[in-house]
């Protein structure tokens, strides 16, 4: 099959081989920021798909003072409850590495969708762009909190509140795609057999949430041509 053009897609066996790909990616791309820069602007994706790269990514020589954490989406429950996606960060490696404490930019998503939306992007504003976005995918073809034929995949702004996503809970706070686009890098994770048909719907060029141009994709999935 011959893959879009905006996708540039790293395939392995198997879903280890993926996170040890990603984690040198994220290495490189944080050297190279750093040098340049003399800081690396973060953004971690939420799910179950990243867990083993940020467990890996405790383990790598990234000078921590440098970086900067910020989040794909979150979503709106209390502080501290274990299904946010900042919990899952502090637990896997944010816990495990000494990034000062100011330098993790959370969302406030306790305080309700619209109102974290706009915390966030004002936040988000004062940088010029995030150097690496870490992303994952859906079954539905969805990438952080941004939905198949949800309104808000029409919102412009950089952060954006999402309301009765399909999946719980129904209130989030999303990167919109202007925040997106500006990245440095999109790397997009996929494992997982459950993500097969809708990254094979993504291959054929569909346009999914996920869908977004001059990304890099490591996927532990092929594609099967006699399919289509």
């Amino acid at each position: 099959m011959n893959h879009p053009k905006f996708m540039t897609i790293f395939q392995y066996e198997h879903a280890d081989a993926v996170a040890d790909a990603v984690v040198t990616a994220v290495v490189n791309a944080a050297t190279d920021a750093i040098t340049q820069r003399g800081v690396f602007h973060l953004a971690l994706a939420g799910g179950t798909t990243p867990k083993a790269c940020y467990q890996r990514l405790r383990s790598t020589n990234i000078p921590w003072k440098h970086v900067h954490i910020w989040f794909g989406d979150e979503r709106c429950l209390a502080s501290g409850d274990l299904e946010r996606n900042d919990v899952m960060a502090d637990q896997t490696l944010l816990n495990h590495v000494p990034i000062p404490s100011h330098q993790i930019h959370r969302i406030q998503a306790e305080q309700g969708a619209e109102q974290a939306a706009k915390q966030y992007e004002t936040c988000l504003a004062t940088i010029p762009c995030l150097d690496v976005v870490l992303l994952g995918m859906g079954e539905d073809g969805h990438t952080a909190s941004l939905f198949p034929h949800h309104p808000a995949l029409q919102d412009e702004r950089l952060v954006i509140p999402v309301f009765h996503a399909p999946k719980a809970p129904s209130s989030r706070v999303s990167l919109g795609y202007h925040a997106l686009r500006a990245a440095r890098q999109r790397i997009i994770i996929v494992t997982g057999e459950g993500k097969r048909d809708a990254y094979e719907r993504v291959c054929r060029g569909e346009k999914l949430p996920v869908r977004l141009k001059h990304s890099l994709w490591f996927s532990s999935l092929t594609v099967n041509d006699h399919n289509h």
